[in-house]
Parts: C-alpha cells; sequence; structure tokens
C-alpha cells in the first residue's frame, strides 16, 4: 500500500533548512494592475528594452530573482504572477476551461505591457507560463522580438507523443485533468506536502529554492482557489488549447531560442527542436546542464544563453 512514509518529504524541514537569498528583487517594485474582470500582480525593475518573464507551475514570479537582478542591470523586466497563480485574480471556472486557456492567460500579459506603455518585448518563460508565452507570441506576434521558453515542447506536440514512460515522469499532466473537484479536494487536504512531493522530488531536490521563494510558493498554493485555478490550467491544455493550435494557418514567426534541462522529462522524451521547428520557422538553442527548474538550479547558464540572444537582435 502506497502511503505518505513511502515519500520523505517534510515541509516544515524543507522550509526550515532551505537558505535564504542576500538579494531577493532587490530595487524592484512589487504591484497590482487592475482589470476589468480582474488584477494582475507584478514585479517590476530597471530600465532598457523590455523582457517580460512567465513563470510555471505551481510557482511564482519569485522564480526569476536571480535572472531578474542580472537582466534588470539594462532591461526594464517585468515578472507577473499569471491569472490563477501567485497574488493575481482567480477567475471564475467555466465548464469549457476557457477562463485558463492559454490564450486568455496571455490576453492578461498584454493587457499590462500595454498599461505600462511596452510596445514590443523580449518574452522569457518557464513551463506552463513558456506555454502562454507560446500562444502570446502566435496571438500578437508583432509584439514579441523574441519567444525564450525553459524546459518545455510545442504542448500539442508532447501529448501527440506521449507514452507510458512519459506520463509516469510527468503524471500531473493526467491527474490535474481529471474531473473536478476530484484533484482539488486531494492537493488542498495537504498543499505543502503536494508542493514539495510536486517540486522537491527532482535531480536537484529542493536546494535549489532559497527560503523568501519558497515561502512564497508555498502561502499561495494553499490557495483552494490557486488550486482549482492549477486544474483548470491543465484541463484547458489538452482541450481548448489544443482546439486553438489546430485553427493555426502557419508556423510561428516569432525567433525561438528554447533551453531545457538535460537532466529532465524533456530530454529523456523528445526531440525538442524538432517539435518546436513543427511550429515555428526560425528555431535554435540547446540543453543545460540541468534537470527542470533552470532559472533556479543554474541561472548562469541560462543568463550566459539570453545573453547572446539579447546582443544580436
Amino acid at each position: 500500500m502506497l502511503t505518505r512514509a513511502s515519500f520523505p518529504i517534510d515541509p516544515t524541514t524543507i522550509l526550515l533548512t532551505a537558505t535564504a537569498a542576500d538579494q531577493f528583487f532587490d530595487g524592484f517594485e512589487d504591484r497590482i494592475l487592475h482589470l476589468r474582470n480582474g488584477h494582475v500582480r507584478y514585479r517590476i525593475g530597471g530600465s532598457g528594452p523590455a523582457i517580460v518573464l512567465l513563470h510555471g507551475h505551481p510557482q511564482t514570479s519569485a522564480m526569476w530573482h536571480h535572472l531578474a537582478a542580472d537582466l534588470a542591470r539594462d532591461h526594464m523586466v517585468i515578472c507577473p504572477d499569471l491569472r490563477g497563480y501567485g497574488r493575481s485574480w482567480k477567475p471564475p471556472v467555466v465548464d469549457d476551461h476557457s477562463a485558463m486557456s492559454k490564450r486568455e492567460m496571455a490576453s492578461d500579459i498584454i493587457s499590462l505591457v500595454d498599461a505600462l506603455g511596452v510596445e514590443q518585448f523580449v518574452l522569457g518563460a518557464h513551463d506552463r507560463g513558456a506555454r502562454v508565452a507560446h500562444r502570446l507570441a502566435a496571438d500578437h506576434p508583432d509584439r514579441v522580438r523574441v519567444l525564450l521558453p525553459l524546459d518545455i515542447a510545442p504542448t500539442r506536440e508532447m501529448y501527440a507523443r506521449t507514452d507510458a514512460a512519459f506520463a509516469a515522469d510527468y503524471w500531473w499532466w493526467f491527474w490535474l485533468i481529471q474531473p473536478a473537484p476530484m484533484p482539488e479536494r486531494m492537493i488542498s487536504a495537504d498543499p505543502d506536502w503536494y508542493w514539495c512531493r510536486k517540486c522537491c522530488k527532482g535531480p536537484a531536490g529542493s536546494g535549489i529554492f532559497v527560503r523568501q521563494a519558497l515561502e512564497e510558493y508555498l502561502d499561495c498554493w494553499r490557495d483552494p482557489d490557486t488550486v482549482a485555478s492549477a486544474c483548470e490550467d491543465y484541463r484547458a491544455a489538452c482541450s481548448i488549447d489544443i482546439a486553438h493550435d489546430n485553427a493555426e494557418t502557419s508556423p510561428l514567426n516569432v525567433p525561438v531560442h528554447a533551453l531545457w534541462g538535460s537532466k529532465g522529462a524533456i530530454e529523456r522524451h523528445f526531440d525538442c527542436l524538432a517539435l518546436w521547428r513543427k511550429r515555428a520557422r526560425h528555431v535554435s538553442g540547446q540543453a543545460l546542464e540541468g534537470a527542470h527548474f533552470l532559472a533556479e538550479e543554474v541561472p548562469d547558464a541560462v543568463i550566459a544563453e539570453w545573453r547572446q540572444v539579447l546582443a544580436a537582435l
């Protein structure tokens, strides 16, 4: 019988032993943008050309603390919490999951950059945020100078190539899409343990998460509305998001520079660049010596790659 003891995860110990970062968004402002139906929480700092950074699941904009500090030396860095996550708004659940479609999530980001007077921007993103970024670039190609996804391949193509080995690695893809309220109730029964089981059992362990970020991740994940939104995010991914993908008439014309972890599931199960080339015309990238949470695990390697791309713009 599988029990909690089968997974030696102790959230209290993980949090208490996490190292505090000496700098954590120093010089950044933490703001709220009010929308017609909700609000977006975002961090902003630096000056220069704009770069927008979109976090993944089940995290917040806190994941960018390493990269934001470097990029803010010569860029205006905008780090929002995605709709449904962190301290941004949680939309009401609708039957077709459209409120958490990547198109609707991207629309909040467009509202944010519009409010800031930003016409064009570099778009860096991780995990679910990179799926939002892909849809944003497809819907608004004139706004995105370059797309910089971390540790994903396109969603539709990943689903089409799913086998038992990938499903075992990415179990949450198939768990969170189960009908409500099953995953919501089970996750919220012990949200800290679930978060740590999901994020701290990979090759990099829990030590990559600094205390300030970890406190924010767990605090936000304890909100049942965040859990419900996250489930809707994944339900949308295997339904309405694929319908939007299938409606595209041409490949993405925005340049894509994809990075992924050499120790992660993308490397094990997919030819990342080949899948991106099915969806975009101009694709480059490579694996980095890391797992999934590259921006926190190997930030210097990510920055080195991104700096080369930014220098060529």
